[in-house]
């Protein structure tokens, strides 16, 4: 896979805004930090025909941990409900340019649909090119059949984590702030430790991003590789909860390397359990 199977262009969705089996999906979340409201900005701008995709609303419900994937049927039901259905172009954007979007496409993809793209430069290009903007309330979309099958492989749990740490077959990567990393700045979340998983390593989700788009394949090839990270290895994402991992999962499939799993439940779930943590620099080796 390229960076062409992974994006498209703001040319490419002008033209292709009123195609039948083309589905624009606003994907965007935001961390408290940012203070802004993804469901009030949505209600007052969003690029025509859009619909909205809450990672907070289409999440397992019966999990103490953010946004976790839900159930296949949930899924579909869901996003049936808002006019996507099979074999549909979906194309995801957020608000930031290139953030909460990549776990959106990823959602979408564990679960089966095949043409999954996100919009190059998100809101904010599609704004700075004057392009045509929906305002009041959405327009509403036809039901359809969304057939939800969750692969399985795409998803890492905390055991396979531990399991890869410790026999080796696959690395580890943290897209999470190297501060956090190190543990020399609280979590956001309460109860959560700081730190890292021991032999975890680091590559901060916004080292591969300029201006809310991927860099080029030689810095995304090198963000990793200065990291310690073996791009011919397997390799399980992870960051705070499941959001930024995504990112470098994308970045990782632009440049033909795609990386064997995301780590769902993330920092806020190893971080709040009791199994091991270390701080300072990961230890490359």
């Amino acid at each position: 896979m390229a960076r062409e199977d992974v994006f498209v262009s703001t040319d490419w969705l002008a033209g292709h805004l009123d195609a039948p089996e083309v589905v624009v999906v606003d994907g965007s979340w935001y961390l408290p930090a940012h203070g802004r409201d993804p469901h009030a900005e949505f209600a007052e701008r969003r690029i025509p025909g859009a619909v909205h995709f809450d990672i907070d609303a289409v999440k397992d419900t019966a999990s103490s941990l953010p946004h976790m994937l839900p159930r296949a049927e949930d899924f579909a039901a869901a996003v049936g409900a808002m006019g996507i259905g099979d074999g549909m172009r979906i194309v995801v954007y957020d608000g930031l340019g290139l953030f909460s979007a990549p776990r959106v496409r990823w959602t979408f993809r564990s679960f089966g649909a095949k043409d999954v793209v996100i919009l190059e430069g998100g809101f904010p290009k599609w704004q700075a090119e004057s392009r045509p903007i929906e305002h009041g309330p959405p327009r509403a979309r036809a039901a359809r059949n969304f057939t939800a099958r969750l692969d399985a492989a795409a998803v890492a749990s905390a055991e396979d984590v531990a399991g890869a740490l410790a026999g080796g077959e696959a690395q580890i990567v943290d897209a999470r702030p190297a501060d956090r990393f190190r543990g020399e700045a609280p979590e956001p979340r309460p109860g959560v430790r700081s730190g890292h998983m021991p032999g975890a390593l680091n590559v901060p989700a916004t080292a591969l991003i300029a201006d809310g788009r991927l860099k080029d394949a030689a810095a995304i090839a090198a963000a990793f590789t200065e990291a310690g990270v073996d791009l011919d290895r397997p390799l399980i994402t992870s960051c705070g909860s499941g959001v930024t991992a995504a990112i470098l999962s994308t970045a990782l499939e632009s440049i033909g390397k795609p990386g064997r799993a995301l780590y769902d439940g993330s920092w806020s779930e190893w971080g709040a359990s009791d199994r091991p943590i270390a701080t300072g620099p990961a230890k490359q080796g």
